[in-house]
């Protein structure tokens, strides 16, 4: 904020006329003024007494009185203790809310630096689920505040489709498909390949019981298993090229990315690049050549290499088997080489759940051993498992909580609570429909979204899509209630450019500009935290305070036109940064509710 910026400019000069000190402006850190007293902005000034000489009482009234004399932001000033409270005069505010009204308010410049941010990495086996959400919301949600603090920002998908867990859900359907289709079926594509990828699971267990039965130990069972057997011979055969197991793979696979497709559309997020494990999978055996000459890796008398990072707090990690086949971490070595052609990053950013923390402690550290200079730009956006009341989810035993299911039951429930609470008069079928969608689209993200990403969580759907409270739905509604003022507005033709002439300021107008202007800075907070919460938090705050604004003071009822015109305006510049902080959380706002 500028006037932050003038006040300490104004604090470092204080220090230099009243103490003869010269302190850096990174020295100098002010706070919001907490709401029992009176003030904007604090300043501390316990950690300046060594320098004024003087206990932090005398050293706060000397600088509060300095600037009061000599800033023209400053009104008045009250100590507490060694808090100096600053009250900026009204004048200030009013220019500061003048940059609110720009288009750009909140769009940092280009800063010439391009990240690349993954996420959603599906497997084709199965539907999307509710953890899935979190993942998208969180991905796309970092992507957009990233683009708002200026960089350039590619959005990545690394598809999981290859391996055995694939073949599960392709020998399933050769079994017992019966040339089923998702058009013969009725069955979306995703959720119809997921049903062979629990039927797997459903028969192999079958087969171990038997084995168990007849002797063997649940290990050797699970090792023999018939079933299972054949999966891996399918993995064998797709790894050869065979031309009838290939054409399976990607006729079903086909299914399910009609399936993704259709639910990414509801979700609302999108992909710059699609990268698939199918094409990637064999990378990275170079990058292992190259660590075993550089001493990074080592061979064991088997022939397998492996990373000895014990040095490093961690231990020794296979990267290549005896056989000379890949593994996970070989691949994502030789992804993020890959990544780095296509898009020279100076950030990479992998959004992934924290039971892959130390897989990707792992892989930084092995990248950065062997000398890629980009590894100092990646980082693991490690977020939390979401819960629900009824407990932990499993794909394969199919108790999952499907994507497209949850979010329809979200589009029904907003339609439940809308229609309850009256909030659809004349709106079409087709108009309420598209409400309900966005109430519980909404809803739902805004309720992932507001819990720091780093926190596992329970989610509630009944209590995310309340009207009151820290919710979307509450925020989404704030925007229409200043949309129907902004078209009243229009229709009694208030001119709107008798704004400027305001002269002072009520103190929920001053305390509401603050929290407006404040804006720019939460999404560069975000944006270094990659934290969407952080742009939650302000916009439920925002919608908060305007509300308190709306209850203390009358708008139409104001006899004085300028003070009318000022209301109507900030309540524009309001709705305008609403709209802009739920678009960074991928949350639509509507005009009318």
């Amino acid at each position: 904020m500028q006037i932050q910026e003038e006040i300490k400019k104004g604090i470092q000069a204080a220090f230099e006329s009243l103490f003869s000190h010269n302190i850096t402006l990174d020295e100098i850190a002010l706070q919001p003024t907490r709401k029992e007293f009176e003030g904007s902005f604090t300043f501390v000034t316990f950690p300046f007494a060594r320098i004024s000489k003087k206990n932090p009482v005398e050293t706060a009234e000397l600088i509060g009185k300095f600037l009061t004399e000599n800033n023209e932001n400053i009104k008045g000033y009250n100590v507490v203790k060694g808090f100096l409270n600053l009250e900026i005069s009204d004048n200030s505010w009013i220019k500061a809310f003048e940059s609110s009204l720009s288009e750009n308010f909140g769009q940092a410049k280009d800063n010439g630096q391009s990240v690349i941010v993954e996420y959603s990495s599906p497997n084709t086996n199965k539907p999307l689920h509710l953890g899935h959400l979190r993942n998208n919301f969180l991905g796309y949600s970092v992507a957009e505040i990233l683009k708002a603090c200026g960089y350039k920002v590619t959005k990545a998908n690394l598809v999981n489709d290859r391996g055995i867990h694939i073949c599960k859900s392709m020998l399933a359907y050769q079994k017992f498909g019966e040339n089923e289709t998702p058009e013969s079926s009725g069955i979306k594509g995703d959720k119809l390949i997921g049903n062979y990828y629990v039927r797997f699971d459903k028969e192999y267990k079958k087969e171990i019981g038997e084995l168990v039965n007849n002797g063997k130990t649940e290990d050797e069972a699970k090792k023999e298993a018939p079933l299972m057997l054949e999966a891996q011979e399918m993995l064998k055969k797709w790894e050869d090229g065979d031309t009838e197991t290939v054409s399976l793979w990607k006729k079903m696979n086909g299914w399910v990315y009609q399936g993704f497709d259709q639910t990414y559309a509801t979700m609302g997020v999108d992909f710059d690049k699609y990268y698939y494990e199918s094409d990637t999978y064999l990378l990275g055996k170079d990058i292992v050549d190259e660590g075993l000459e550089k001493n990074v890796f080592f061979k064991k008398d088997n022939g397998s290499v492996w990373a000895d990072l014990s040095n490093q707090g961690l231990d020794e990690k296979l990267v290549l088997r005896s056989d000379g086949t890949s593994v996970y971490i070989t691949q994502d070595l030789g992804t993020a080489d890959l990544k780095f052609k296509d898009f020279n990053f100076d950030k990479s950013i992998y959004v992934v759940g924290n039971e892959q923390d130390y897989h990707f402690d792992v892989l930084f550290k092995i990248l950065k051993n062997i000398g890629r200079s980009y590894a100092e730009g990646m980082y693991h956006l490690s977020y939390g498992m979401v819960d629900l009341p009824s407990g932990k989810m499993k794909s394969r035993e199919g108790t999952v909580v499907d994507a497209d299911d949850l979010m329809q039951e979200m589009f029904d429930t907003a339609e439940t609570q809308t229609k309850e609470l009256g909030k659809i008069d004349g709106f079409t079928d087709e108009q309420a429909q598209e409400l309900y969608k966005t109430l519980g689209l909404g809803a739902l993200k805004y309720f992932l979204l507001k819990v720091d990403p780093k926190k596992r969580m329970l989610f509630n759907p009944q209590e995310s899509i309340q009207f009151q409270g820290n919710t979307g739905p509450f925020i989404q509604y704030t925007h229409a209630r200043i949309s129907a003022i902004l078209r009243k507005a229009k229709q009694l033709d208030i001119d709107l450019s008798r704004a400027a002439n305001i002269e002072n300021l009520e103190p929920i107008e001053a305390e509401l500009v603050q929290l407006l202007t404040s804006y720019p800075e939460k999404v560069l907070e975000a944006g270094k935290d990659y934290s969407p919460a952080i742009i939650a938090q302000y916009a439920y705050d925002l919608a908060k305070e305007y509300n308190r604004f709306y209850t203390e003071l009358t708008i139409f009822g104001e006899t004085d036109e300028d003070k009318k015109a000022f209301r109507v305006a900030l309540s524009k510049s309001v709705a305008q940064v609403i709209s802009k902080a739920m678009g960074l959380l991928g949350i639509n706002v509507p005009d009318r509710m």
